[in-house]
């Protein structure tokens, strides 16, 4: 039995098990999730909001469908950029048509000289995810810290965005763990506030 004193290893499991199950999703599966949840939108007006999103690795949703249409209801957009490990993401300004430069992971981002901004709603990646808005990420805490910095400034909505079979019970909570406000999946969109 693993005892609740120990998150971080139980977290190492349950990012384990999610991972299996996203990547088993087909292809076609993973763009019609993506599509789905476009389609749906967002589940607050994001007219005049700036809206960050991530560009997706390896069997992550794709969060493009959705900020496409953040950009169609007035939403302008940012990306991240990695300053380095241990430290918060950079938000940056960024178009749908701006072009993107291959950095670290492989993972596509603006360009360095692009403006810095400060988002109003963050679409966040993860691993696994409860009801109550706790995350899994893959152990850089990248997106936690980014939040907790942006929280710290002003009000910041964040979104999960994920595949229904992502879903676990429990997400073991740590200190610096930040809490989703909705995470919305083909399924649901679920608003962690209430829980």
């Amino acid at each position: 039995m693993v005892t609740p004193a120990r998150p971080a290893a139980v977290k190492v499991v349950v990012r384990t098990e999610a991972l299996m199950r996203r990547d088993a999703l087909s292809g076609e599966d993973r763009a019609r999730a993506a599509e789905v949840i476009a389609a749906r939108g967002f589940p607050l007006s994001v007219g005049g909001q700036r809206v960050s999103g991530f560009m997706p690795i390896r069997t992550e949703i794709n969060p493009l469908p959705l900020m496409r249409r953040g950009a169609e209801e007035g939403a302008s957009l940012a990306l991240p950029i990695i300053r380095g490990r241990g430290q918060p993401l950079d938000m940056h300004e960024w178009s749908l048509d701006a072009p993107l430069e291959k950095r670290q992971w492989g993972i596509r981002e603006p360009a360095f000289d692009s403006k810095v901004v400060y988002p109003d709603i963050v679409l966040t990646p993860l691993a696994a995810f409860d009801r109550r808005g706790y995350r899994i990420g893959y152990g850089a805490g990248y997106f936690d810290m980014t939040l907790n910095e942006l929280r710290a400034r002003k009000s910041v909505i964040a979104i999960g965005l994920a595949f229904a079979c992502q879903e676990v019970e429990t997400v073991p909570i740590e200190p610096h763990d930040a809490r989703l406000d909705f995470v919305l999946t083909e399924r649901d969109v679920i608003d962690c506030r209430e829980a």
